[in-house]
């Protein structure tokens, strides 16, 4: 089987296994980092096979949406690149990349990461890309909804020291989000064209805040 092929099974695999997924995670969301992950790896001198099912296959069993479990997506992806016949080095990449893309792994102590890779850079700059801009507050609110989380609350202050036990735990509302992971995803990328792509996203979501406190509090003056 050629990389194309695997490909085009893999994006069949990823389009049924999400079909009803939650809005911000579905296949539209993989769709978004896999064509932004291969604008990246252009200029990264990136694997592109692995950089493509690393993309395609990192919300694959996302583990917010079962009950936690962080080992769920690792087996699907390996149980399906085996039937592929997809060799066992690049099976072991894009594990890799699936156990350590999340932004909660990157909280509480600062540990030298366990694995690392150009790949792996690559992916999560275009996860996180897809975390800001226009299309971030979109997925924040969506998900907020889908838990039914306030939209702001003045009283609860946001915490952007989260260590990752409390940043699973968090009902806090959705713009405490902007402040404990979207407005810090800017300084975290990796790659020199996600660092450029970042800085307009991340402006609109300065842009898009401003605006909200006016609307939420018309009558509070501007400091």
């Amino acid at each position: 089987m050629t990389d194309a092929e695997i490909i085009e099974q893999t994006i069949s695999f990823v389009k049924e296994t999400l079909m009803e997924a939650e809005g911000g995670h579905d296949w539209f969301h993989i769709q978004r980092v896999f064509n932004n992950a291969l604008h990246i790896a252009k200029t990264e001198k990136a694997d592109v096979l692995v950089v493509s099912l690393g993309a395609l296959l990192h919300d694959i069993a996302d583990a917010k949406f079962h009950n936690g479990d962080e080992t769920i997506g690792p087996r699907w992806a390996t149980s399906f690149l085996q039937s592929l016949d997809v060799p066992k080095s690049t099976i072991d990449q894009v594990v890799q990349i699936i156990q350590n893309i999340s932004f909660k792994n990157s909280l509480g102590e600062k540990k030298v990461p366990l694995f690392n890779s150009k790949e792996l850079q690559v992916v999560q700059d275009a996860d996180r890309l897809d975390a800001i801009g226009a299309i971030g507050i979109a997925r924040a609110f969506n998900y907020g909804g889908f838990k039914n989380r306030k939209l702001y609350d003045p009283a609860i202050t946001p915490n952007p020291e989260l260590t990752k036990p409390q940043y699973k735990n968090s009902d806090a509302p959705t713009i405490n989000h902007f402040y404990e992971k979207l407005l810090l995803l800017k300084d975290r990328m990796n790659t020199d064209t996600g660092k450029r792509l970042a800085q307009e996203r991340h402006q609109f979501m300065l842009d898009y805040l401003e605006q909200f406190y006016k609307e939420w509090d018309p009558l509070k003056p501007e400091s």
